[in-house]
């Protein structure tokens, strides 16, 4: 199986601008000045050598880049470089913003189809409307084998005041209908989904940590509590991190005044201690973070203070592991290194960072390591040395030393995410037959239910239109096994109608429609009405 969600680990890392200084020793060891004979000068008269000397031509810059590339590898996993042409897009989903035009999309038959116009963008006020398909940019063929994803960015974002034109095929219209469109700063939620599970329990995804995440996550803090918020799953699954800043944030949102949050520490970096303050939207009430394989990071931060504290109970599997601080420095020509600074911990002590001496490589391939060892089903697979043992404010027993562990376990669904359901995925299954639907019965879906809640309790995915969706999935060449199938219909089934949620209304719905079937959002809720769960784990709720 394939886990995307950990890729990101390679560029969304954890930072601290603020809170580290570049030039410091620990007074247990003896700073040495770099001998530039050994090193710099060293390196700097090889380049000039095979620059004048060697045989044949050099790209000297893809030589250096190569150079670096290779020294970082050779230092820790998060150390990276970023070439200047990359910087840009590489600090997006983090600084929380970009110019263009405004559209969720899809390829979808090599056509550029529109999922939904960011609201109050550039593509919104046009009047560019979910289900549109983008013929032509600026006059020319925008459909065929040749329109990638790389290809769209680099036709429809630009500069904010730029225009571009667009020429749309909508379904029922006689031929293409012409739009300008005039680029704007588009913002990049942090926030997935925020909703009631039910009328007191609120529920809050978060996917990043990054500068905005702070604000988003306040604002439906606020909106929740306004539908009768009394307790909260917030879920870090999947967050690869973000700013170490915005993770104090958060985590501040939680905890009484004056408690440490975590703290860096560094052989250039004396230690920092962050702590809480007096600022938070969710200081009261029980409190449940669901983590996974593919939290990270500044996801760990928050989840390892909060269970440090006796603050949240966490509820999944075993986290990423990854306790390294990265800062940012620009090379000369523009590109950037991120380089590991510090190590953090967490305020009973914990460092959490897994091994990485086996290499790059072996470290980022431990999930399928984990996945042959049985952990992501059996805990019992999961042991940590009585030298890695700390303790909750509360005394209650913590290992660091690879990642954050749950309080509650809860297995990898092998059985529902299987082959199948990864070919189905892969193959675009599920995109292409909602798609085609929706083309056919969009207006009538919107007459019908105006409103996500009409929508969530009478729409169904009938035995005749799943009928369909099997038939273009044998069509696809995907083989469906009957015991499989009848074992998971109603997971499909669930998709499906997630998909048309999300389409018609927003990602919010999407997430909601799937929230009965998801196995810990349902133990979470099933925790919530425990009356003695909390005490019995000394789990603060007031």
């Amino acid at each position: 199986m394939n886990y995307p969600h950990l890729k990101k680990l390679f560029f969304t890392t954890t930072f601290a601008f603020l809170f580290l200084f570049p030039v410091f020793t620990r007074a247990q060891h003896v700073w040495k000045p770099m001998d530039p004979k050994t090193t710099t000068q060293k390196f700097s008269t090889l380049l000039f050598l095979i620059d004048n000397f060697y045989m044949d031509t050099v790209n000297m810059q893809q030589l250096t880049e190569k150079a670096i590339i290779a020294t970082l590898k050779d230092l820790d996993p998060h150390s990276a470089y970023i070439s200047k042409k990359n910087v840009k897009s590489a600090e997006e989903p983090l600084v929380g913003s970009f110019e263009g035009i405004g559209i969720n999309f899809q390829l979808f038959k090599d056509t550029i189809l529109v999922i939904a116009p960011v609201p109050g963008g550039p593509s919104d006020k046009a009047g560019l409307r979910a289900g549109d398909k983008i013929i032509k940019v600026n006059g020319n063929k925008a459909f065929g084998p040749q329109i990638t994803n790389d290809w769209v960015m680099k036709h429809l974002r630009g500069k904010k005041g730029t225009k571009v034109m667009v020429s749309i095929y909508r379904k029922g219209a006689e031929g293409l209908a012409n739009y300008t469109i005039v680029r704007d700063v588009i913002p990049l939620k942090s926030l997935d989904a925020a909703f009631m599970l039910n009328k007191t329990t609120g529920y809050i995804k978060l996917n990043r940590f990054a500068r905005n995440s702070t604000a988003e996550f306040n604002q439906a803090i606020d909106s929740l509590k306004k539908q009768g918020l009394k307790n909260l799953v917030f879920d870090l699954r999947g967050n690869s991190g973000g700013y170490l800043s915005t993770a104090r944030e958060i985590a501040d949102e939680f905890l009484a005044p004056k408690k440490l949050i975590v703290y860096t520490e560094g052989y250039h970096s004396p230690r920092q201690n962050l702590y809480s303050t007096e600022a938070g939207h969710f200081k009261k009430g029980k409190l449940i973070i669901l983590i996974d394989e593919g939290s990270a990071s500044a996801s760990e931060i928050v989840s390892g203070a909060l269970q440090d504290w006796d603050r949240a109970l966490l509820i999944g599997r075993r986290s990423f592991g990854k306790g390294l601080v990265q800062r940012q420095f620009r090379l000369p020509d523009g590109s950037v290194v991120r380089l590991t600074v510090a190590r953090y911990h967490t305020p009973s002590g914990r460092w959490i960072q897994r091994p990485y001496n086996q290499g790059v490589e072996a470290y980022y391939h431990d999930l399928q390591k984990r996945m042959k060892h049985g952990e992501l089903i059996h805990p019992d697979s999961i042991h940590f040395p009585d030298s890695l043992k700390f303790y909750t404010a509360s005394g209650r027993i913590v290992y660091g030393g690879g990642g954050i562990m749950p309080d509650i376990f809860i297995p990898w669904d092998s059985s529902r995410y299987d082959k199948l359901y990864s070919e189905l995925i892969r193959k675009g299954t599920f995109n292409t037959f909602v798609n085609e639907y929706l083309n056919n019965n969009r207006k009538k879906l919107q007459k019908k239910y105006p409103h996500f809640k009409s929508f969530m309790a009478n729409f169904e995915i009938t035995p005749a239109l799943f009928n369909i969706f099997l038939k273009d999935t044998r069509q696809a060449k995907v083989t469906l096994k009957p015991d499989v199938l009848q074992r998971n219909t109603n997971f499909y089934k669930l998709q499906i109608k997630a998909l048309i949620a999300r389409d018609l209304f927003d990602q919010n719905a999407y997430f909601e429609v799937l929230s009965p079937m998801d196995h810990a959002i349902q133990k979470a809720l099933e925790v919530m009405k425990n009356k003695t769960a909390f005490k019995e784990m000394n789990i603060k709720t007031q």
